[in-house]
């Protein structure tokens, strides 16, 4: 079975508390498994990996380049201003990465509005919740072809 890596950034273990009326009251942990559930349902064994710290996701980045066929990252606030994961990413373009934010980060705050790492990824799928990570795990599906 084809493997994906599903890395959240900064604050995403904290979805389900924080910003309800932004992240929803699911927890982190609820979301993590409908993530992996549905993953298997698309063919896929998904490893969800989630820190607060910036160099912990670029190591994950690294590493992905064996063994996984894609990748999705929701990078939190690190979307907007790391080239550190701009570059990472970038060091492992055999891998697609999907750029995912659950909250519509064009709606949202001017900061929110720029992503950094965005020129290397596939794509990049926002506003839709948890749904944002699935339709990730669904154009990873057919990228992987």
């Amino acid at each position: 079975m084809k493997k994906i890596l599903v890395l959240l950034g900064p604050n995403l273990n904290m979805v389900g508390v924080r910003e309800k009326g932004v992240y929803g009251t699911e927890t982190a942990a609820d979301i993590e498994t409908q993530i992996k559930e549905y993953a298997l349902k698309t063919g896929f064994e998904a490893e969800v990996f989630q820190s607060n710290h910036e160099g912990a996701l670029i190591d994950r980045i690294h590493a992905s380049r064996e063994g996984y066929c894609g990748a999705v990252i929701n990078a939190g606030a690190l979307t907007h201003y790391s080239y550190a994961l701009r570059d990472a990413i970038a060091c492992v373009s055999a891998v697609p990465y999907i750029e995912v934010h659950m909250s519509n980060i064009h709606a949202r705050e001017e900061f929110r509005r720029h992503s950094v790492i965005a020129p290397v990824c596939a794509g990049q799928i926002a506003g839709f919740g948890k749904i944002s990570y699935f339709l990730a795990i669904e154009a990873l599906k057919e990228l992987s072809q």
